[in-house]
């Protein structure tokens, strides 16, 4: 078995823990590939012991999981890493809510033995995907959370014409619009009141951002429709983001978004499933009132 773990390197207190998790791979049998972002945490007379990554490309199908040690923008970069390479994604939470990376970095052991033992379950997550009319974040135009569309800094607020599969949904005055997966409507789109789907649902929540219109609410709409705008401003630019990447462009622009054909695999522990996670993650339960 091959492991390759990935982190932003942001965490201060990964190196000890770091040594513990390679450890117990090691103990195993299980060969490890580093991103070399962690480079900085191991000696310097151990680094030539280890095989190290930086790219997308350095990741083959040799690879049986890649671990993310981090939060769930950590989890985002590894599925640009992955693209459809079909690894699955085990996530240790060094972050704050951790809804994607909902493995405790108290349980590393557990984690070990769990895929040794192979005790874990895989989920299939949907990604959505961006074409445009001009080459836009470069060879990976997809998203685990979420596409969005908004206003620049201080400009006034767009407006923004949406179309299922061509036919005229509605004109959005508003700072943004979200398209969430299901995965992603417990991040960017919750916060603007966007509900909470099924990560098996087959659908796209669309959320508009500080909309001008109180009668506009988001809406649920199965993911075989292929969602498109024309974007409409005084400035002559706007934001186009997916998840946390971001790019500038002209107003003029062609934009539709679909299903992407590839999913991407997270795993979690047995005990780990959606419920639990809503329960524990907003404290869903804990009124004893009732």
């Amino acid at each position: 078995m091959k492991v390759a773990i990935y982190s932003r390197g942001n965490e201060q207190e990964l190196k000890d823990e770091l040594q513990e998790l390679i450890g117990e791979l090691s103990k195993n049998n299980i060969e490890v590939l580093l991103h070399f972002s962690l480079a900085r945490f191991l000696q310097p007379d151990a680094i030539n012991n280890f095989q190290f990554f930086s790219s997308s490309d350095e990741l083959d199908q040799t690879v049986d999981f890649l671990m993310s040690l981090g939060g769930d923008g950590t989890i985002l970069d590894t599925v640009t890493l992955i693209k459809n390479k079909n690894i699955p994604i085990l996530g240790i939470n060094y972050g704050r809510l951790g809804f994607l990376a909902g493995i405790s970095k108290t349980e590393l052991k557990t984690v070990v033995d769990a895929l040794v033992n192979r005790t874990y379950v895989v989920d299939k997550r949907t990604l959505i995907h961006l074409d445009a009319d001009k080459e836009l974040f470069d060879n990976t135009p997809f998203a685990l959370n979420e596409f969005s569309l908004h206003k620049r800094d201080i400009s006034p607020m767009i407006k923004i014409n949406t179309y299922l599969n061509g036919e005229f949904l509605n004109t959005y005055w508003c700072d943004g619009l979200i398209v969430a997966t299901p995965t992603g409507s417990t991040g960017y789109s919750l916060s603007c009141n966007g509900p909470i789907v099924f990560p098996e649902s087959a659908s796209f929540v669309i959320t508009p951002v500080a909309p001008h219109n109180l009668n506009v609410r988001p809406i649920v709409v199965p993911d075989n429709n292929i969602i498109s705008f024309e974007v409409e401003s005084r400035s002559d630019k706007f934001i186009c983001a997916m998840d946390a990447r971001r790019e500038i462009v002209n107003t003029g622009i062609q934009l539709a978004v679909k299903k992407e054909k590839f999913t991407i695999s997270l795993v979690r522990l047995n005990e780990n499933n959606f419920l639990s996670t809503l329960q524990t993650k907003l404290t869903w339960g804990l009124d004893k009132r009732n």
